[in-house]
């Protein structure tokens, strides 16, 4: 069996999503299960290195993986030809200027979104990747959900008939750290840290939207930030300045509309973190991370408004459950694999920097619309 060796810099894994999907249920897991194999039988097995700027945090993490090569020299592994590959995880703010070395370092760019603050750098950040001839991708875990992914084989299927709407509920509690801690990092509420949750969350409901339902036209979006004061990682008081919350529609191509609450300051009563409901004229589905349910024209209940006497629809009741008819792997493992196999093999991969800075246009426009209070057309990227 021919091995292909393929060194990949990991920048910023020491962070919470780095760390746990990236590096701990992707890369190597990848390692574990022998590599990702070609169609020629080929197995491609990653050799990461760990790149961060607290040397401390990355022989901890070292330890944590198993890994014996890390550093804080980023220069130092992009001069190295043994690396093929540069996967970014830093906060956003620093993404712009590292990509740019690695591509013109001639090392292939794998990034997490959002690509970059703004979209002309993330734009820029797509033609130097272009014009230095490597391949990009970028995080797009979402659309590989299991919930997700049932959700696309009914519209594949014609489950819906024609869709009229989709509502997507995501977000929990995020603790303000006062007297218990909070479970996501501080940057995320420091508007001067690029936090905010209308940055990271519409560059995410931008692919799901145009992937599953159709290209998005247009959007309204108001932004708020309804936790004015956190604690941070030391139990420092600081001021939120980040939107925390942001509720925002979108009008879709085949004028579909689709609504999105995004919050960290709401307590969860729905089947998961993260849950999209879509009506058709045909049917109904209600998918969560990994499940979905779905209800038929001909199992849908005729209520009749009648607020005098307790509700004689159980409304749970005429759902039915989507049943496991394959094995689906983590998420961004499985992007993971398809874009080691771009790298290697030239197989697809749709989601390159270009479809990145789709999704930092949307929330550029949100942050717009929010601010002038009104609805704004969704131009096409030159």
């Amino acid at each position: 069996m021919d091995i292909i060796n393929l060194g990949i810099i990991l920048n910023g894994v020491t962070g919470r999503m780095g760390t746990n999907q990236h590096l701990m249920r992707s890369v190597l897991e990848i390692i574990r299960q022998g590599g990702v194999k070609l169609p020629d039988g080929r197995m491609i097995i990653p050799k990461p290195v760990l790149v961060g700027r607290n040397p401390d945090k990355l022989k901890k993490l070292a330890d944590i993986s198993g890994l014996s090569q890390y550093t804080t020299d980023l220069d130092e592994v992009l001069s190295d030809n043994s690396y093929h590959v540069y996967f970014d995880a830093q906060t956003t703010g620093l993404r712009f200027e590292a990509v740019k070395k690695a591509a013109k370092a001639g090392k292939h760019i794998y990034c997490e979104k959002p690509t970059a603050t703004d979209t002309s750098k993330a734009l820029e950040m797509y033609r130097i990747c272009e014009n230095a001839g490597v391949k990009h991708g970028v995080v797009q875990d979402k659309f590989w959900l299991p919930g997700l992914r049932k959700l696309k084989r009914l519209i594949d299927q014609g489950f819906f008939g024609r869709i009229l709407s989709v509502r997507g509920e995501f977000g929990y509690w995020v603790f303000e750290g006062r007297s218990i801690p909070g479970q996501r990092p501080s940057w995320n509420y420091k508007k001067d840290q690029d936090g905010g949750i209308i940055l990271d969350m519409l560059c995410h409901w931008r692919y799901v939207l145009d992937n599953l339902f159709g290209a998005v036209k247009m959007v309204s979006c108001l932004g708020a930030t309804h936790i004015k004061e956190r604690f941070d990682e030391n139990g420092m008081k600081y001021k939120g300045t980040a939107d925390d919350a942001a509720y925002t529609t979108f009008l879709l191509e085949n004028d579909i509309v689709a609504h999105f609450n995004s919050s960290w300051c709401t307590r969860v009563r729905r089947d998961d973190l993260l849950t999209l409901h879509v009506d058709g004229t045909d049917g109904s589905a209600v998918a969560g991370l990994r499940e979905c349910y779905i209800q038929q024209y001909f199992m849908t209940p005729k209520p009749v408004w009648n607020p005098d006497i307790e509700q004689p629809i159980d409304f749970y009741q005429d759902w039915s459950r989507v049943p496991e008819q394959e094995f689906f792997d983590n998420a961004f493992k499985a992007q993971w694999e398809l874009f080691l196999k771009h790298v290697v093999n030239d197989d697809p991969f749709p989601w390159n920097l270009y479809e990145g800075a789709k999704g930092v246009q949307l929330a550029e426009l949100g942050y717009e619309s929010w601010k002038m209070k009104k609805w704004l057309d969704i131009p096409n990227l030159k």
